[in-house]
């Protein structure tokens, strides 16, 4: 993963967000043993040829729940693949699910990466097996990490700055944990945008590895934790700055939790009304 910077830049593109707004393809990553990320998931759109194509990354949360950002929203139909290591074979392992909703945080505005977060319902449950696990979210808060922490990310996302295109295979990269107050320096963001005690900024030092293009959405992993999610980064590919992550807060727990059981009474009260 090279860089945030410069696949920022084009995703915004992308994902037609506003013009303020930089989502954030795993460059300078390394190849993951296959399906030994059975929770992750590619968030596949409909194009004009009626084929689908990666756009997003995500985790199984629940048998009919993904989690991912935001402003991976998509008015095109949507599908997902479970159990993928390469997204261009026909693996045995895989499971394509549609999706029936999106429920993108009611917060979130495109403009910043505040409450970037959204649950995706799908159509039918994924069937649970050595391929396809779910990701199980954290009990409770997240404390701050500590500066240094090491983090993981995976995703199908560009690993060239040059190409648009996707990976093939899962990759992975290992980034670090910068101090919020760090983040909101002059030396970074400069509090533009601010970053919250909602997200978190991780990156490397040496600016040659990061999450970009095709890898918004995916699960940040630190100390085996499920911590955040990919999300926004620079406006200027020459910039050397660290990406922002949703974390996964209290706050963003509470609208998980509440998302889910809200759409359960009410997928029970229309099964109980049919006739």
């Amino acid at each position: 993963m090279k860089s945030l910077q410069y696949i920022l830049l084009i995703s915004s593109i992308v994902v037609s967000l506003a013009p303020t707004y930089y989502g954030a393809e795993i460059i300078g990553g390394r190849k993951v043993k296959p399906h030994s990320k059975p929770y992750m998931v590619s968030i596949q759109v409909g194009n004009k040829n009626g084929h689908y194509v990666h756009k997003c990354g995500g985790a199984l949360i629940r048998s009919k729940w993904v989690l991912t950002a935001a402003h991976c929203e998509d008015k095109r139909p949507i599908q997902v693949v479970l159990g993928a290591h390469s997204l261009s074979r026909n693996e045995t392992s895989q499971q394509k699910l549609q999706v029936k909703r999106q429920y993108p945080h009611r917060g979130f505005n495109g403009k910043t990466p505040e409450n970037d977060i959204m649950l995706l319902e799908l159509s039918s449950e994924a069937k649970i097996n050595k391929y396809v696990k779910l990701l199980k979210l954290p009990k409770d808060k997240i404390a701050d990490l500590k500066r240094g922490t090491r983090c993981t990310v995976a995703g199908w996302g560009t690993t060239n700055a040059r190409f648009k295109d996707p990976s093939d295979t899962l990759k992975e990269v290992k980034l670090f944990v910068i101090d919020r107050k760090t983040c909101n320096s002059k030396d970074y963001y400069n509090h533009n945008p601010v970053v919250t005690e909602d997200m978190i900024c991780v990156g490397d030092s040496k600016g040659r590895e990061d999450t970009s293009l095709g890898d918004s959405g995916g699960p940040l992993i630190c100390k085996g934790v499920y911590t955040g999610i990919v999300s926004y980064g620079p406006k200027k590919p020459t910039e050397k700055k660290p990406g922002i992550y949703t974390l996964i807060s209290r706050k963003y727990l509470k609208w998980i939790q509440e998302t889910i059981r809200v759409q359960a009474y009410n997928m029970m009260t229309e099964e109980y009304f049919e006739f």
